[in-house]
């Protein structure tokens, strides 16, 4: 009988106790090296933007831009880089779990092991009667005893079943935190395609920039011209196209002007022209449809609600069309859609579900690069529609982007302004 408690006990034993699995140590210290040479990245960043930020106040000079886009190079570089070192982080990590799970699952086989073995044995020392236990023993308080002990076992095993649960619960969530880190990863690495994209579109716009201005001042303001030229009537053509559109809006489709119902679509928000008349000569029709962001070519765009990509298209795609360039169209849940135009890359497609604050494109803006379309410069213009009253439609009214295909708005009342639904300045 005295035999039976000691295998019982050591059985027990055996049983680990629940503690956290450590992260292998050479994983642990590529963490850490990853992370320090990220902060050094980071700090560089911050040069570069700062760098960036100077250059883009300065008037518009071919000397300037030459500048402004080799910082834009060096800047993307950097960006791609911090992009890399993310992505092993997340490698690293999705190790460090895998071992750390792995160390999970060999502790529960161990604990159900050696559950079932205590189990037994204290079935098995149950089915003796009591009768049985007082002939077997030469002294009646020894019955007593190990019945006692019986009882501490019976406390100790239920405390060891509660260990095994938690344990349970521990591998469940770091298999949830496993999972959502290699969905980070895919999305680092989609960034990583769009930016090295763009460091391709810098590079091809200093070189078409010199070609075409030949490195003469009057060249490159003549461009500027053009480019303000072929705005205005880009503006002349959406607008009699928009004519052809008679929806008749219901204001309780869409919910009514207030702030923090979207979010920022960049990190570092700086408007250099809001929605409405704006009096200053720039536009066919002297209203500006949304509003434009200051954002050098390559930063991140960020969607300003959840939802569906409408459509995404590159009015540059047709030669003499240059309208929004690059855009991309997101229809929200709650009865608005928002536009993102003169990107340098997209990163979605069509049909595509987008949660708040997701990286959807970089901004662009450059001209003459590729999606820049009606711009003198970096920045990203931002625009907001009742659903009901928009629709991507063929530009079939325009003299140079008949083949293209455009987001088409039935009428000035279904443009909104974005600032009223962002939140407070």
């Amino acid at each position: 009988m005295k035999m039976r408690f000691a295998i019982l006990g050591l059985t027990l034993l055996l049983i680990p106790f629940f503690v956290g699995a450590a992260v292998p140590a050479e994983i642990q210290v590529q963490i850490e090296s990853t992370k320090r040479e990220r902060d050094t990245l980071l700090e560089e960043q911050k040069r570069l933007e700062a760098e960036l930020d100077a250059l883009n106040k300065e008037s518009q000079t071919i000397g300037t831009a030459v500048k402004s886009l080799d910082a834009t190079r060096k800047k993307l570089v950097n960006d791609i880089n911090i992009t890399k070192s993310k992505i092993t982080s997340s490698n690293l990590s999705i190790r460090s779990l895998e071992s750390t799970i792995g160390d999970k699952e060999r502790q529960i086989i161990v604990h159900e092991q050696a559950i079932a073995g205590s189990l037994k044995a204290i079935n098995e020392y149950d089915s003796h009667s009591l009768v049985s236990d007082l002939l077997a023993y030469e002294q009646v308080s020894e019955v007593w005893k190990d019945r006692g002990q019986l009882s501490d076992l019976g406390i100790k095993l239920e405390e060891e079943i509660n260990s095994l649960r938690q344990t349970r619960i521990v591998l469940s969530n770091e298999k949830k935190v496993k999972e959502q880190t290699k969905k980070e990863l895919e999305s680092l690495q989609s960034q990583l395609t769009g930016q090295k994209v763009v460091v391709e579109e810098s590079q091809n716009a200093k070189q078409q920039l010199l070609n075409q201005t030949k490195s003469r001042e009057a060249e490159y303001q003549k461009m500027l011209e053009e480019n303000l030229a072929r705005q205005r009537q880009s503006e002349n053509d959406l607008y009699r196209l928009e004519q052809e559109l008679r929806i008749t809006l219901d204001p309780s489709l869409f919910p009514e002007a207030r702030h923090s119902i979207l979010s920022w679509p960049l990190d570092k928000v700086y408007i250099t022209q809001r929605f409405g008349k704006t009096g200053s000569g720039l536009y066919a029709t002297d209203f500006h449809n949304g509003m434009d962001f200051r954002a050098s070519m390559g930063t991140p765009v960020k969607a300003v609600l959840s939802g569906t990509v409408e459509g995404t298209g590159n009015t540059d795609e047709q030669r003499g069309c240059y309208s929004y360039g690059r855009w991309i169209l997101i229809k929200h849940d709650n009865g608005l859609t928002s536009i993102y135009s003169h990107l340098s890359a997209s990163l979605v497609k069509k049909n595509q579900k987008v949660e708040t604050g997701q990286i959807v494109a970089y901004s662009g803006g450059t001209p003459r690069t590729n999606g820049a379309g009606y711009s003198t410069g970096p920045h990203l213009h931002l625009g907001l529609f009742a659903s009901q009253g928009v629709e991507i439609r063929q530009f079939t009214t325009s003299k140079g982007c008949k083949q293209v295909y455009v987001p088409i708005a039935s009428g000035r009342d279904a443009y909104l302004d974005p600032l009223a639904y962002l939140p407070s300045l």
